[in-house]
């Protein structure tokens, strides 16, 4: 007499790389990731105001971008902005991390950032990075503005020039003995910080 279904031997089910790769359920994967170019992110700007935007330089772990485009959507941030060399691509596992986050906020590409950064300012956005040295604190920081934060990857964090290009460094209080925290985590931490900061101002 053969074995109920739910019985069934786990050695005859399908291996993960046999049943393709997973989806989530919060991502239309009918639709075009919302990837755009540096001239895309200025005609956007053109229809924002007050606008939050996040700068990731030399994030090039998918699941990394995929945890700081979810993050930025949450925070209603205007466009994710990134260089096109030294960084992640919009691949299917940053969509699927990204939780649908992908698919709705702009992931702009950009051939020379530092360049953007001083368009951003010119057209009178704050630009502050995050850095373990800085000597200010987040919470020390006016965010109620147009603004852009600036997260470096783990580890290496902003490029030189990156940080010579912002008008601020901040740091993330840590009260632990761990050194920095996850390039996703301090970008939320940020970018909620500035969400309070809108908050508490409307």
């Amino acid at each position: 007499m053969p074995r109920p279904a739910r019985y069934s031997d786990p050695r005859r089910q399908p291996s993960p790389s046999q049943q393709g790769p997973r989806r989530h359920k919060h991502t239309d994967y009918t639709k075009e990731a919302a990837s755009g170019t540096e001239e895309d992110l200025f005609a956007l700007l053109e229809t924002v105001t007050n606008p939050l935007l996040l700068i990731l330089d030399q994030v090039t772990d998918p699941h990394n971008l995929g945890a700081c485009l979810r993050t930025a959507n949450a925070a209603g941030v205007a466009a994710v902005i990134a260089p096109k060399d030294h960084s992640a691509a919009l691949t299917e596992t940053v969509r699927h991390i990204a939780c649908g986050a992908a698919e709705a906020t702009p992931f702009i590409q950009v051939t020379n950032l530092a360049r953007v950064m001083e368009k951003l300012k010119e057209r009178g956005i704050w630009i502050t990075g995050t850095a373990e040295e800085a000597t200010k604190s987040l919470y020390e920081s006016d965010f109620t503005g147009p603004c852009a934060i600036v997260a470096g990857a783990e580890g290496a964090g902003m490029r030189r020039l990156t940080g010579e290009k912002c008008d601020f460094l901040v740091r993330i209080p840590m009260r632990g003995t761990v050194p920095c925290l996850n390039v996703s985590v301090a970008a939320g931490v940020c970018l909620f910080e500035a969400v309070r900061q809108r908050e508490v101002r409307s």
